[in-house]
């Protein structure tokens, strides 16, 4: 995956960007819960012995990843001779624009890929139909998944997303730097104190080790995860109010802002530039998306590691997104499409060991705990951080709040205004923006 897309790849800039292109999109009229054709019984269990069918699968792995679901579909249409599945790949940002247009008017796909942070809008808005028969043909429980992901598919007590991954933000770090500094390569920091030093360390040696970006990707990233470590959280119980103004959010940004006022990140780092700069000797740390390990992986002559994130509040936590298998309303009632299609996603859920290549921590426990998927060594590091994972609440539109969060990172890290001020400047627009969405999605 490219360095571009794979910023794209978190339904366009990380929890919020996307969500909040999506929720930008005119109001949703894929029709009336319960008006396109919806397959019930065996949710697709049993096969499919219908006339030939042609499926169009939508999704947004236009890098690295593109390749490895392009085989199962390859495998998958190799195995079923009346099932044709046709795969279009565009930008995350252009599809979550396309997606309810296309349901609207009749021409969207039978399957798509959808984010964890967009289901609860188009589930509200009608462009996806609920997936319980899927779940229930194939026996899936709670138990069966990591709890954070396997809830993160629901919405209104109903499940619209059939987990396929989940990408957690990981810590990765260039070795030759650390050797530089005297610190040991294969033992990398995971305290406060033991981080800090090490950015003193590094600094030391003139090397600038942890490089703040003001953007969604990866500062945003960063700062929500480091408020989950202090204890916080973006919102209240009922998604009513923005509490990332309290104190575990003021740490968390206060933090990563201090990366740039003690010179351990130089100021006015551009897109992608901390990364960019790992991979070229000039920044040490950097934490980003597991996708990021085959791009490190490409990267000629270069010695890096990845772990789990440092813990540098009193918790551990990390930021992740998910994967989800959707199923857009049809327009037109089709059982024979609706039945294959749920055919194909039971199929490709269960070869999430070979997605697991693509840079992916398989949703299913099962394949998790296999010694095959252990023997992927860098993708095993960042599932280990599975329990402790978080991603935004299931509400409508709630990327529009989150953009607000966005701006306030933007506005300290830049040195513009002091974290505490930002963060509880850009909540007060929030609780305005979560109000009218209440209002909006009948929520």
């Amino acid at each position: 995956m490219n360095t571009i897309s794979r910023r794209l790849v978190l339904s366009g800039l990380g929890v919020a960007g996307a969500a909040g292109i999506l929720a930008g999109c005119g109001e949703g009229s894929a029709g009336k819960p319960g008006s396109a054709g919806q397959a019930t019984g065996d949710g697709g269990a049993k096969g499919y012995d219908g006339p030939t069918v042609e499926l169009d699968f939508w999704n947004g792995f236009t890098g690295g990843d593109g390749p490895f679901m392009r085989k199962l579909v390859d495998q998958f249409n190799s195995e079923h001779s009346n099932i044709k599945v046709k795969m279009t790949v565009m930008q995350w940002s252009d599809y979550y624009t396309k997606l309810p247009t296309a349901v609207s008017s009749g021409r969207g796909p039978a399957v798509a890929i959808m984010h964890v942070d967009s289901l609860a809008t188009n589930a509200a808005r009608n462009v996806i139909e609920p997936l319980d028969d899927v779940a229930k043909s194939l026996n899936l429980q709670q138990a069966d998944f990591a709890d954070v992901v396997w809830k993160a598919g629901e919405f209104n007590g109903k499940r619209y997303g059939i987990p396929l991954d989940v990408h957690p933000l990981g810590f990765f770090y260039n070795k030759a730097l650390m050797q530089t500094a005297g610190l040991d390569p294969e033992k990398p920091p995971t305290t406060a104190d033991e981080y800090a030093a090490a950015l003193d360390a590094l600094k030391g040696k003139g090397i600038q080790g942890h490089w703040a970006t003001p953007f969604p990707f990866t500062g945003v990233l960063t700062v929500q995860a480091l408020l989950w470590q202090f204890g916080g959280n973006l919102f209240n119980d009922d998604s009513s109010k923005a509490v990332w103004h309290e104190e575990p959010g003021v740490k968390g940004l206060s933090w990563f802002v201090d990366l740039v006022k003690n010179g351990h990140s130089p100021k006015n780092v551009a897109q992608d530039a901390d990364n960019i700069a790992v991979m070229n000797g000039k920044n040490a740390f950097v934490w980003n998306g597991i996708w990021n390990i085959n791009t490190f992986k490409e990267k000629k002559g270069l010695e890096w590691g990845v772990a789990a994130l440092p813990t540098i509040g009193d918790n551990k936590a990390a930021w992740a997104g998910s994967h989800q298998f959707v199923l857009p309303k049809l327009k037109t009632p089709d059982q024979n499409k609706s039945t294959a299609a749920r055919v194909f996603v039971n199929y490709v859920s269960q070869k999430s060991l070979e997605w697991a290549k693509g840079g992916q921590v398989p949703a299913r426990k099962q394949v998790r705990e296999s010694a095959e998927f252990k023997a992927l060594p860098e993708q095993a590091a960042l599932a280990t951080q599975i329990d402790d994972l978080h991603f935004p609440p299931p509400v409508p539109g709630i990327g529009d709040a989150l953009n607000e969060m966005n701006k306030a990172v933007n506005e300290a890290v830049l040195l513009k205004v002091e974290p505490a001020k930002a963060l509880s400047d850009a909540a007060a627009r929030a609780d305005k923006i979560l109000e009218a969405n209440r209002k909006k999605y009948g929520a």
